[in-house]
This record gives structure tokens, C-alpha cells and sequence, in this order.
């Protein structure tokens, strides 16, 4: 399955019927931790990060930068410092949710065919700068943006994404080889999931649970 663009300049009209399509694919996107063998075609690799270079980012600056990972023992550095972190984690937890934390699968790295990470470069020559001098941070924002977009792309493909973040940025910067000034993002799993499910899994497992806007919206 490919992801077609619509003719640049030329404004689709969003009817009801996709507004609710929509709505169901923000539903639907789920952090996936449990994968498929199923490789993922190249193809449609190159067609999700040629979405995600349509998020929007700060001064047009398009700070992010993808760093696809196959090779096996740049992975397995990956997974070390995940384990590193993760045990550190718990050992932090309390002691009424430890044993929860314990039980909770928290990355789909021994299963997911396709792995990549995604930085920030902090200060890219693109853009001119503009407006980040106030809030540079905004350039991180950036390429959360782009990661969400290839998100949903991913989602709308068929396929999962799992954001991994229980990582020391620095390790995972020497294993992948890229500049130390890179702000990392996350490292991501991506392929077909062994399930669908409209809950988080989070929610299913008793860890946290939904709450409406209303609950986050402050009124001045």
C-alpha cells in the first residue's frame, strides 16, 4: 500500500464522510509494542517519511532528521541502554505500582522489522532562525510534529508505530553515529501489529486512563 498526495495547490474539499474517517484514525492510532515478523516494503517507508516532511516546523526550518537503523549490533546498543533505563525506572517506582510497571511492555525492540530514531538539529541554517529565537525549543516541537504525522500516515497504511524514550539520548547518539549536538526525539518501532485495539494499552493494562478535554482546559 502506497500514500497518494493530492496535486500541490489544488484544495481538496474535506467532506462529513472523511471528517469521520479522520476522527476514527486519531481513535485508532495506538503506541504499538507487540509486532509482526512482516517486513515492511521499502517503498512504503519512503512514502511514510515523505509525509512526515509535510508536518509543519518552526521558520520552515525542517529540523528533523531521520535515522533509519538496520544494522544488528547498532540495535543491540539500542537495547542496552533500554534495558539500562528501564531497570533504573523501576527500581524508582513505588511500591504499589512496581510490580504493574514490571508486567508493563514498554518497547517492541526484539520484534519490530523496521527501526529508526529521530533527532533534532538544534540550530539548522534553514529558516533564518525565525521564530525560534524567543522559544528555540520549537525546533524539537518540529520534529515531534513530523513524527506525528508519519504516525498517523503509519496508522492509515495499516501499519504501528511504538515510541521508545526510556533512553539515555547520549548512548543512543554514540551507537547511531550522528552529531552530539542532536537533540534526540525517540526511537521508534514500526510494523504490522499482532492487534488492533482503540484503547490504549496503557489503559488496558490499569496503568492510567483516558480523560476528557475538559479536564486540561483552563478558561481566562
Amino acid at each position: 500500500m502506497t500514500i497518494s498526495l493530492a496535486p500541490a495547490g489544488r484544495a481538496p474539499a474535506f467532506d462529513p464522510t472523511f471528517q469521520t474517517q479522520l476522527l476514527e484514525l486519531f481513535r485508532w492510532r495506538r503506541d504499538v509494542r507487540r509486532f509482526r515478523p512482516d517486513p515492511v516494503p521499502p517503498e512504503l517507508l519512503h512514502a511514510l517519511l515523505d509525509a512526515a516532511s509535510l508536518a509543519p516546523s518552526v521558520g520552515l526550518s525542517e529540523p528533523w532528521r531521520f535515522v533509519i537503523v538496520d544494522d544488528p549490533v547498532r540495535r543491540a546498543c539500542v537495547r542496552a541502554t533500554f534495558e539500562a533505563c528501564n531497570a533504573e525506572a523501576l527500581a524508582g517506582q513505588q511500591r504499589d505500582r512496581a510490580a504493574l510497571y514490571a508486567g508493563l511492555k514498554l518497547a517492541g525492540l526484539d520484534e519490530a522489522p523496521c527501526q529508526f530514531a529521530v533527532f533534532a538539529e538544534p540550530d539548522p541554517a534553514q529558516g533564518g532562525r525565525l521564530g525560534r529565537c524567543t522559544m528555540p525549543e520549537t525546533t524539537a516541537h518540529s520534529a515531534v510534529m513530523a513524527v506525528h504525522t508519519l504516525w498517523l500516515a503509519a496508522r492509515a497504511a495499516g501499519l504501528g508505530l511504538g515510541w521508545v524514550s526510556i533512553l539515555d539520548p547520549a548512548a543512543v547518539r554514540e551507537a547511531l553515529d550522528v552529531p552530539p549536538h542532536w537533540t534526540l526525539i525517540g526511537y521508534y518501532c514500526l510494523g504490522y501489529p499482532q492487534r488492533e485495539d482503540d484503547v490504549p494499552e496503557l489503559e488496558r493494562a490499569g496503568w492510567e486512563r483516558r480523560r476528557s478535554a475538559a479536564t486540561t482546559l483552563l478558561s481566562r
